[in-house]
């Protein structure tokens, strides 16, 4: 007993002294804590978690080497090091390798505490190496450096097609963007970019968050997760924590001004809410599914914008699913569960309820032919099997105000699928108003039976007063 007295004291003691030690190393710990996907996550497809083409971070390290997977090696980061630093000559002709070293040891005891682990089995030196060179090879495809030494190393925006540059190089740059945006796992604190971007060049630092923030919005932009005007200005952006929250945070700037996440119902304490039901229900109750306009002049918005509009129509921006799709939004659920505090849970609550609106084929088809589901998929089977399959593992309370941003939705319309006079209603305009002619025979109908009580009530009173 003693002995194991001793022991928690000497651990707690080290608890008191890591708190202290918060923000040693140059730079305060990162907001954002990267950490490994759950098991029940990633069990659900453990593909949407794991680089193909460029692995990042601790959590790759030492870089998993296979046949399937044909992942940038080493020479290929030491060549972004080289041209890092053939442009940091420019401006600073003196500069060599171990000033970036020396920085970046400065920096790892802040970078450590980014992570959910502390990779006590990784050296001093296998860490900053690893920074060193995931850093250079992402600033290196995203950021344009002066006076570049091989101009194909350029990013490429998703979706152009810049003038000599080859093909096979777009696509190699797509898979770059694919790895180094959409992967949880797969990430490094921004500000060790900031700071590699500062030791090459005078106005790096300034230079690393503008153009990877213009990268990311045009990546988000031409995935129709936003949409706005074209002489739309985005606001400015604070510090992300890495690339991944970066696109988070791109997605939530169009939601801030119509987010109301401590709303109620009617003025009064919030309704309890369980599950949205699916598409097919609330058409039965007589909701109205229409796509919501995203590209009204001076307005951004996004595919969060969810609004029910006068009671009966709920407007849904239009998701446009590729092969991307599932991973961003799997991912950027990912960095929510851990970060919910930070980031909140405005993407997981949009995840919630597409999965369970659009969880059958039926409601899939439903959307499809109102516009607000679009998809490449073989048949719309595949795409509510996905639909089913997008939250499974995912911590989410559909009561919680301050998570659930689309919780007054639900409740207003659960409010309106539990009213059997709207449910009766609108079983009758499906059943006959939707078909002219059945509207016609069921009003002839409906003339007809009024006639008929008319004569009878007439016969009787007829033959009370005796004919009279």
């Amino acid at each position: 007993m003693p002995q194991l007295a001793n022991e928690l004291t000497k651990e707690l003691k080290a608890l008191e002294l890591s708190k202290a030690q918060i923000g040693d190393g140059g730079h305060p710990p990162c907001p954002i804590i990267i950490a490994k996907v759950g098991d029940l996550t990633r069990n659900v497809d453990s593909s949407e978690y794991d680089p193909n083409h460029v692995a990042i971070g601790p959590y790759n390290y030492p870089r998993p080497q296979s046949k399937n997977l044909h992942l940038a090696m080493e020479n290929d980061k030491l060549a972004s090091l080289q041209l890092v630093l053939t442009a940091a000559k420019v401006e600073r002709p003196g500069v060599t390798v171990d000033i970036y070293i020396n920085e970046l040891t400065c920096l790892e005891k802040s970078v450590r505490k980014c992570y959910a682990n502390m990779f006590d089995d990784m050296t001093g030196d296998q860490f900053v190496r690893m920074l060193l060179l995931d850093g250079c090879y992402i600033i290196s495809r995203l950021v344009g450096l002066p006076h570049r030494a091989c101009t194909q190393s350029a990013g490429v925006a998703p979706g152009t097609a810049e003038a000599g540059v080859p093909s096979a190089n777009r696509v190699e740059a797509l898979a770059v963007v694919r790895d180094v945006f959409f992967l949880a796992e797969n990430q490094i604190p921004f500000f060790v970019l900031e700071k590699i971007g500062e030791l090459t060049t005078m106005d790096g630092k300034d230079r690393v968050i503008k153009e990877i923030a213009e990268y990311a919005l045009i990546l988000m932009s031409l995935q129709k997760y936003i949409v706005g005007s074209p002489a739309m200005v985005v606001p400015e952006l604070m510090v992300p924590g890495n690339l991944l929250h970066l696109l988070h945070m791109h997605l939530l700037k169009p939601l801030a001004t119509s987010v109301s996440p401590t709303a109620t119902v009617n003025g009064a304490n919030p309704v309890s809410v369980r599950r949205w039901r699916s598409a097919t229900e609330y058409s039965f109750a007589g909701v109205k599914f229409k796509r919501r306009s995203m590209s009204e002049p001076g307005l951004l918005r996004c595919i969060l914008d969810v609004e029910l509009v006068g009671g009966g129509t709920l407007e849904v921006p239009e998701l446009d699913i590729d092969g991307e799709t599932w991973r961003l939004l799997r991912n950027l659920m990912e960095l929510e569960q851990r970060n919910r505090e930070t980031v909140g849970s405005h993407v997981t609550a949009y995840c919630v309820f597409m999965s369970q609106v659009a969880c059958t084929t039926k409601d899939v088809e439903l959307l499809w032919k109102k516009g607000i589901i679009v998809h490449s998929h073989g048949n719309n089977d595949e795409v509510a099997k996905c639909f089913a399959d997008l939250c499974k593992g995912i911590q989410f309370d559909p009561n919680d105000p301050g998570c659930n941003y689309l919780r007054e939705t639900c409740s207003k319309l659960e409010k309106r699928s539990q009213s059997y006079w709207r449910r009766w209603m609108a079983w009758l305009r499906r059943k006959y108003f939707s078909n002219p002619w059945l509207a016609v025979g069921l009003l002839a109908a409906a003339i007809g039976l009024v006639c008929t009580v008319v004569q009878a009530v007439y016969s009787a009173l007829s033959y009370k007063h005796g004919g009279n």
